[in-house]
This record gives C-alpha cells, sequence and structure tokens, in this order.
C-alpha cells in the first residue's frame, strides 16, 4: 500500500449546513449527486450523508460503531482495489464492504483497521492520481 490519503470524507447530518459551513471559511466547493468535493492541497474533503457513508461502508449508523468519517485510498488499477484489500485482510483488518463496482461505475471496497477506522479502497478513473499519488478534484461542471 503506497502511504498516502486521498480523500476524507465526512458524514454529516445536514449537507446544506455543512457546505454553508466550510464556504463560509473561504473554501470553493462542487456538489455532485447530494455529495460535496473540496480540494484541500493534494487530496479532497468530502461531505456526505452520514446514513448514506455508513451504509457505503458497510457499517450500521447506531451510534455504537461508526464515528461518522471514512478515509480513502485511491489506486490505478481496479486489480489493485482487490489485491489492496486482501493485503489489509491478511494484516488484520476486517473487510466490511468486498469490491464491487458501485452504480457510479468505480470499483471500491472497504476495510476497517485494527481500531475500527474504515477505509475505503478506491480505483476512479474520473479522479486520476498523479505519479505522487496525489489527486485533483475533477472540475463537476466541465
Amino acid at each position: 500500500m503506497e502511504q498516502r490519503i486521498s480523500l476524507i470524507t465526512l458524514g454529516v447530518a445536514d449537507l446544506a449546513r455543512a457546505r454553508a459551513f466550510y464556504e463560509a471559511l473561504g473554501w470553493r466547493g462542487q456538489e455532485i449527486e447530494e455529495t460535496v468535493f473540496f480540494q484541500a492541497g493534494g487530496l479532497g474533503l468530502v461531505l456526505w450523508g452520514r446514513d448514506k457513508l455508513a451504509a457505503d461502508s458497510g457499517l450500521p449508523d447506531d451510534g455504537a460503531g461508526f464515528g461518522g468519517i471514512t478515509l480513502a485510498h485511491n489506486v490505478r488499477s481496479d486489480a489493485e482495489v482487490e489485491e489492496l484489500l486482501a493485503a489489509a485482510q491478511a494484516a488484520g483488518a476486517t473487510i466490511t464492504k468486498p469490491a464491487t463496482t458501485n452504480p457510479l461505475g468505480f470499483r471500491s471496497g472497504v476495510f476497517l483497521d485494527p481500531d475500527g477506522y474504515p477505509w475505503e479502497v478506491a480505483h476512479n478513473p474520473g479522479f486520476p492520481l498523479a505519479a505522487d499519488g496525489s489527486i485533483t478534484i475533477p472540475d463537476f461542471g466541465a
């Protein structure tokens, strides 16, 4: 696994309120499909409904285990998604969402580290990786 975080996704109770907060701080976001993306240096900060994020991570949003945040590690191929999930499991991770192609057309899966933090492993050609592993949030208006 390359040492990087591609995206940090915050599960929020009110998407409009959360977006307004970050934009009041001077951040510029783009919303697509009830998800707001902010470029934050070489990674992205994402706001998404907490219930949707929990479900996508394969976790119940019952207040007992899901902390409302998911880290993402983007990779360069579909095959690398499966390889990284297998390596994480071999290292002691719990797979909560096996690799699948989601309705948006990209491949991803989720594992929990030993302390229960969810990591999404994704190959999303719409978010290409630079040579150093950084991503650039695409311009959704183009």
